[in-house]
């Protein structure tokens, strides 16, 4: 299971990029999210612990963070920040701000989908570090 998330997190990685390129920076938020989501799932799975079904797990991982090795322990705390700020992106970032009046692509500049991308990667970049050391034990 932790190899499929990381899959595809990895595949919403690939289509964040494009995103980015295009200049559709609702979608590189929506698409970020869902990686950090699956990825951060993936890690709780390396580790033996079965990932809750609610989308920001980053109080999981800092509850349950002496699971993990050294490393990847010291960054919980900013993965869990990232997670966090992306959670609160997920509707935003597909159906706009309707208090406000406001599209999904009005929401949302260059710098807030870099910001949302460049969190993704080093999550997915951190999780599949660890899950390549687990698959060398």
């Amino acid at each position: 299971m932790a190899k499929s998330y990381l899959r595809q997190a990895e595949e919403r990685l690939k289509h964040a990029k494009e995103a980015l390129s295009d200049g559709s920076y609702a979608y590189v938020i929506r698409q970020s999210q869902e990686a950090v989501e699956l990825a951060l799932k993936a890690s709780l799975r390396i580790v033996g612990i079965e990932p809750p079904k609610f989308h920001d797990v980053g109080p999981i991982l800092r509850r349950n963070s002496n699971s993990f090795p050294e490393w990847f322990r010291k960054e919980i705390n900013k993965m869990a920040s990232i997670s966090r700020m992306l959670r609160r992106e997920r509707e935003p970032s597909m159906y706009g701000d309707e208090e406000l009046a406001l599209s999904p692509d009005e929401l949302y500049t260059f710098e807030d989908a870099k910001t949302a991308f460049d969190g993704s990667v080093f999550i997915f970049n951190s999780c599949k570090k660890l899950l390549n050391e687990a698959e060398k034990k």
